[in-house]
């Protein structure tokens, strides 16, 4: 009798102590939505300045002042010239605790495609047709919503603004530097805009992206470019691997209605193709065919090589003959498995089930040098869609008009910064 009348007091308390928690939690996440509403206009006009004045890899010294007097007027500490022109912003909590990274690239393209906009590059040649000056507003965003609910972090958030990602050595710079490693980051976070809907948000665990691999066939001169073009395609029709008789090649299905990856049926997650373009050099000994394939399983790709040599060695090109071999290969954003399910989560307990949509696939064409952070450090990468097809807007990455639904910062805005201010105080 005594101990049932402590336990329901005590009882009582646990109930209270759990609704004045989750009560809280609530309430941060309402503010952080308010704030990013409050910002959002802010944070328009700063993407549209570097979507008019983008820079090429290597060349980010005008961005990267932007950001660094945008990160200090917040009052973060902020360390500039890391890995040539990245910045770093510092956000330290209330108390010491969890370190977190967010990543946002920073560099531009070279492209001449139409860019329908008022605010269109004025760099001739040079465009943010990948959508990096999108991914440089949201780290802002993410940054000052952050900077304002201080006193209630437990712990560091490292904001990440990374050069040279187009041509995939920024991120490697910046982890061997000296200022990076010092950090000690325990996690970190990173997304890239494209063509999903408009603030549809996707992830998985393990790969985003096909691994891609440019290959290059040799022969000797004797061997006619018609002869080689003839042997190349099929090379391409016996290796090609795929689920159904839908064209892979044919990208935009990978975000129609019945191909997308939220589909569990979708053709984008066991494939091995090699693109239908090529370039071919050819001088006084050898004629070189160059070309870029895509793999889903990693298990898989030691097999390729060989196969294409038995290919070639049962046509009659064998005797011409030398060797295949790979001349560019890069490692593929590769999702922590733990940390992605604790994302999907989090993010869907805050905003609903569903918020994030949980991918089936894998891109194939692109790739993200963030797979060099996560090497070292536990990470998860997401899709954000900035599509919207009753505005016109399709935010196919590298394509002409590329053009995003500036809605879409507001979302992430608001999304991430209640991941990271819940993964922050997770204890």
């Amino acid at each position: 009798m005594r101990k049932n009348q402590i336990s329901i007091p005590l009882l009582l308390l646990l109930i209270s102590l759990i609704a004045c928690t989750s009560l809280e939690e609530n309430t941060i996440h309402q503010e952080i939505e308010k704030q990013t509403d409050e910002i959002f206009e802010r944070l328009v006009v700063i993407r549209r300045a570097f979507h008019e004045y983008p820079e090429l890899a290597g060349n980010e010294k005008r961005t990267s002042k932007i950001i660094s007097n945008y990160l200090l007027n917040l009052g973060l500490e902020v360390k500039t010239g890391v890995a040539g022109n990245g910045v770093i912003g510092i956000l330290k909590g209330n108390k010491k605790g969890k370190n977190i990274g967010w990543r946002a690239d920073m560099d531009a393209i070279p492209s001449n495609h139409p860019d329908e906009v008022s605010y269109k590059s004025k760099i001739n040649g040079v465009q943010h047709g990948c959508g990096h000056d999108v991914h440089m507003a949201i780290g802002l965003g993410i940054a000052e919503v952050l900077s304002k609910n201080k006193e209630s972090l437990n712990g560091t958030v490292y904001f990440i603004f990374q050069p040279e990602e187009e041509t995939f050595v920024g991120a490697k710079k910046m982890i061997s530097d000296n200022v990076f490693s010092q950090l000690n980051i325990d996690e970190i976070y990173s997304l890239h805009v494209t063509a999903l809907p408009m603030g549809q948000i996707m992830v998985k665990p393990d790969e985003i992206y096909a691994y891609q691999k440019q290959i290059q066939i040799t022969f000797n001169n004797d061997v006619t470019k018609d002869d080689a073009k003839t042997l190349y395609k099929s090379i391409r029709n016996q290796v090609f691997r795929k689920k159904d008789q839908v064209d892979i090649w044919d990208f935009p299905k990978v975000f129609d209605s019945i191909n997308t990856l939220t589909n569990p049926n979708t053709i984008f997650n066991d494939y091995l193709f090699l693109e239908e373009n090529f370039v071919m050099e050819q001088d006084s000994d050898q004629l070189r065919i160059k070309s870029f394939l895509y793999e889903t399983n990693k298990s898989d790709i030691p097999k390729i090589l060989p196969n294409i040599g038995q290919i070639i060695n049962n046509s009659e090109l064998n005797d011409h003959f030398i060797s295949t071999s790979y001349i560019q290969e890069n490692p593929t954003v590769l999702n922590h498995k733990g940390l992605t399910a604790k994302a999907i989560n989090s993010i869907n307990k805050i905003y609903g089930l569903g918020t994030v949509s949980k991918s089936y696939g894998q891109l194939p064409y692109f790739n993200d040098d963030f797979f060099h952070f996560q090497q070292k450090i536990p990470g998860v990468y997401f899709l954000l869609g900035g599509s919207n097809s009753d505005k016109g807007f399709v935010a196919m990455n590298h394509a002409p008009n590329f053009r995003v639904d500036e809605e879409c910062i507001k979302i992430a805005v608001q999304t991430f910064s209640s991941l990271i201010f819940e993964r922050i105080n997770k204890k």
